[in-house]
């Protein structure tokens, strides 16, 4: 695993342009205002960074059809590839955490299977 981020890291080159990410949009985020304006709402992950953290888990999240409607052009495939690694592996550690401490049904978190 640590060869394979050590790649996919080397892969990434600079850039000088960054965007606001929402850090965990969905559609259930955009809400339209009284005058047909969208608004975004939950907004505490906002950060300044790469919009393919955005758009991978934009893709993680929705199906194939809904995100055809959020895709953008011009993404850096070498950002999406280390992104999408580096979130599954959070997705798969979060759960995780919870056997470090008094989860009450550990057996079942423990048969849980892991994504590949």
């Amino acid at each position: 695993m640590e060869e394979r981020l050590r790649q996919l890291t080397a892969a990434v080159r600079p850039r000088a342009e960054y965007s606001v990410v929402h850090g965990e949009l969905g559609l259930d985020h955009v809400r339209v205002d009284r005058d047909g304006h969208p608004v975004v709402i939950d907004i505490e992950n906002l950060l300044y960074f790469d919009i393919e953290w955005e758009h991978v888990f934009l893709r993680l999240r929705h199906t194939a059809s809904q995100y055809q409607q959020l895709m953008a052009d011009g993404l850096d495939e070498d950002r999406l590839a280390l992104y999408k690694l580096t979130q599954h592996l959070s997705l798969t550690a979060g759960p995780l955490r919870l056997l470090d401490g008094d989860f009450p049904d550990r057996e079942f978190m423990r048969g849980l299977p892991s994504i590949t």
